[in-house]
């Protein structure tokens, strides 16, 4: 769990007054584990300090210490060969010399090497069995209950006396096997019990006969549930019991699986729930397992959460909210494995068999949503319209109101209608100004792409403040909740998406590269992975990084054939805008008329969601100027319809760059007036540099370069810093 922890502390670290040291041996832990530690090993702001062995005068000096100045040259010379220098084992050969009142001279150099046996591996366990069958039993059990163990719950497992297991662990101690400070003066067993060092406490373990072990686990679970410490603490110890058709068990399993998703460890509730399939569980209780463990694997696998979730609701048991929230699930996870379409059909024909209600109404809101997140071009028709007219009368008095509401505003701002009534829409669903309570971030019964098209929703209509609040606590919430798979993927897309918005080009840069490392573990190619690709190729562009931008796209294979779902912002304009930066102009145009089509069968008019009018009517300047005119004055229309400063600060800086003289420069001022005025600084910086070339004025110049450094937009800065030094002339 310290892992875990550090994990999600390591990019915050520079913000606090924390020291975090974390250890391994080599090859020491595997898997998940490893990808953790090297996690925060990247996040480090100094290298890795690999540990050394000792060597021979410092081993000389150690022994010397431990056993006295008297320790010739030759007996410390040998205590160095036989532990070649190792720590531990030099540590723990000295304290067999001072037992044995060995003498540190080079005539005892020879009975060295079998002092060490007898402290570690076969030597070690040899030396457990010279103790005695109820010592031995007793380490046994300590080496089966593991870390934070008290003298009472070794007794209770290896049954015996309190008394009795006073004795035995003084009697490991003082062979240092076991450790516990000022263990006489204990009373009642109280105060934690640990192994001198994890290698014996392995090298006792594994010396357990493995049936007597497997036994062992399974009463060290009662051990541990009995000693109040949960269900989740009791499941390592459950995993290890052979199935046995036992009912109880899988209700521990279930319960321990429950208490590994409230603290944001799916993987062990993943672990616990397929164990209780082993066991196996009761036919009525098989679907309910099933359905457990699809929402433990939701967004960490999305392909097998729908086998889970599928062969859960084709068994009888799954009834009433429970199958509703089932066939939800399953829709989620068909969307993030980029199986729209069945996600829509799944949801639908589930929503026929109910009869108007709670459940209907849920099921159709689903609907609604998946139908709007699809980027496919056979539209369901009249959709836009009837969820127009279902949002109308919603007051957002309850969560199925609220949902509604919010698709409804979803819907509106990529259709490009009025921002103003976009926001006041989204502003309905708001419990003064904070999500509902049942609609948080960590709630299940909406999921997180609902709310993410509330927090879109405000973002791309230039409401940033209230985007940004909502990116951020999706951040705060999946992480306190240590959700670590593709919600707190796309909580970190989104955020930079944010700082995108706002021109913070650096700090988008960050988030999105951990986002789109996160969407890596998830896998290539589903819909939260394009998200912080596009957005990361987005950024870099905006950056002036071309070539950078350029990679990112080759190395996480970002072309088409694009994903069914809709991507923020549009992938095709955002692709040909890189093969146009690219100087693959023919290409770039095919792709921005791909993304021109795509947009209109989808009815997606909102110029800043769908950014390919702009690039397209600039390629098109020289080669077909009247098509390009009318792609500008397409634009413009649009953009006054939306009504954003961006959206129209934007579609004038296309015109101005269409025009010459003095018309040029008069659409070149009027976009920086709506651009210094809109929250997109970035864009603001951009504006004001094409007005200084236009207007020739250096003052211009610099207010664009100052805004350029501020957004970390390289290429911007680079050029206006050229044009300056070439001598623009003065206003």
């Amino acid at each position: 769990m310290g892992v875990l922890l550090d994990v999600r502390l390591g990019d915050r670290l520079e913000d606090l007054s924390v020291l975090v040291v974390v250890a391994r041996r080599p090859g020491d832990v595997r898997g998940e584990g490893a990808r953790h530690l090297d996690a925060v090993s990247k996040a480090a702001s100094s290298p890795d300090a690999r540990l050394s062995a000792l060597t021979p005068d410092a081993t000389a000096g150690l022994t010397r210490a431990t056993l006295g100045g008297h320790a010739d040259g030759a007996f410390c010379r040998e205590v160095w060969a036989v532990t070649a220098g190792n720590p531990y084992e030099t540590v723990e050969l000295l304290a067999k010399v001072q037992d044995t009142e060995l003498e540190p001279v080079e005539s005892s150099a020879a009975e060295l090497r079998a002092l060490n046996r007898s402290a570690r591996g076969g030597g070690l366990v040899a030396r457990l069995e010279g103790l005695g069958i109820e010592a031995t039993r007793f380490a046994w059990a300590a080496a089966i209950l593991g870390a934070g163990i008290t003298v009472d719950q070794v007794a209770r497992l290896a049954t015996m006396s309190p008394e009795d297991a006073l004795r035995c662990a003084e009697l490991l101690c003082n062979a240092r096997i076991l450790t516990a400070p000022d263990l006489a003066a204990r009373t009642g067993g109280e105060g934690e019990l640990e192994f001198v060092h994890p290698l014996i406490a392995t090298a006792v373990y594994n010396s357990i006969p493995p049936a007597l072990c497997t036994a062992m686990h399974g009463i060290a679970a009662r051990v541990v549930t009995d000693s109040g410490r949960g269900a989740a603490a009791a499941s390592r110890h459950l995993l290890e019991v052979h199935p046995d058709d036992d009912v109880e068990l899988v209700a521990q399993l279930r319960d321990a699986a429950r208490e590994h998703l409230a603290v944001g460890a799916p993987d062990g509730a993943r672990r616990c729930l397929e164990r209780a399939l082993r066991e196996p569980p009761r036919p009525e209780i098989h679907p309910h397992v099933l359905y457990e463990l699809g929402c433990a694997t939701l967004l960490t696998s999305p392909a097998v959460t729908i086998g889970h979730l599928r062969n859960a609701l084709a068994l009888p048991g799954l009834d009433g909210d429970e199958r509703v929230d089932a066939v939800y699930r399953l829709s989620q996870a068909l969307l993030h494995n980029n199986q729209l379409e069945e996600a829509v059909r799944t949801v639908e024909a589930e929503a026929a068999r109910h009869e108007s209600g709670p459940a209907r109404m849920r099921l159709q809101a689903v609907q609604f949503m998946w139908e709007g997140l699809y980027a496919g071009e056979n539209t369901t028709p009249g959709r836009s319209e009837r969820l127009a007219e279902l949002a109308r009368t919603c007051t957002g008095r309850d969560n199925s109101e609220r949902a509604l509401l919010i698709l409804r505003g979803f819907d509106a701002m990529v259709r490009g209608e009025n921002a103003e009534e976009v926001a006041e829409v989204c502003d309905r669903v708001l419990v003064n100004g904070r999500l509902a309570p049942g609609l948080g971030w960590t709630d299940p019964e909406w999921g997180i792409e609902l709310l993410m098209m509330l927090a879109n929703a405000y973002a791309f209509a230039d409401r940033l403040d209230r985007a940004e609040a909502l990116y951020n606590e999706a951040l705060r919430a999946y992480e306190s909740a240590g959700w670590l798979g593709g919600h707190l993927a796309l909580a970190h897309a989104y955020v930079g998406v944010g700082h995108r918005r706002r021109g913070r080009l650096r700090e988008a840069e960050k988030s999105l590269r951990e986002s789109l490392r996160l969407a890596e573990r998830v896998g290539r190619g589903l819909p939260l992975y394009w998200s912080a690709t596009c957005n990361l190729v987005d950024t870099l562009l905006a950056r002036g990084q071309v070539a950078e931008a350029w990679e990112v796209a080759e190395q996480y294979d970002f072309a088409p054939p694009y994903p069914s779902t809709i991507v923020l912002p549009d992938p095709r304009s955002v692709r040909g805008r890189l093969l146009l930066a690219m100087g693959r102009t023919k290409d770039g145009i095919n792709e921005l008329e791909a993304a021109e089509k795509a947009a209109a069968a989808r009815g997606h008019l909102n110029p800043v969601l769908v950014p390919w009018a702009a690039d397209l009517a600039r390629a098109l300047a020289t080669e077909d100027p009247a098509r390009a005119a009318q792609l500008a004055t397409d634009l413009r229309r649009n953009a006054e319809r939306f009504g954003t400063d961006t959206a129209i600060g934007e579609a004038l800086r296309c015109a101005a760059a269409l025009e010459t003289g003095q018309r040029a420069v008069r659409l070149a001022a009027q976009a920086v007036t709506y651009l210094e005025a809109s929250p997109c600084q970035y864009e603001h910086a951009a504006a004001r540099i094409e007005y200084g070339i236009a207007a020739r004025s250096t003052t211009e110049l610099h207010r664009g370069l100052s805004l350029a450094r501020q957004c970390g937009a390289d290429g911007l800065v680079s050029q206006a810093e050229q044009l300056l030094a070439s001598g623009v002339a003065p206003d």
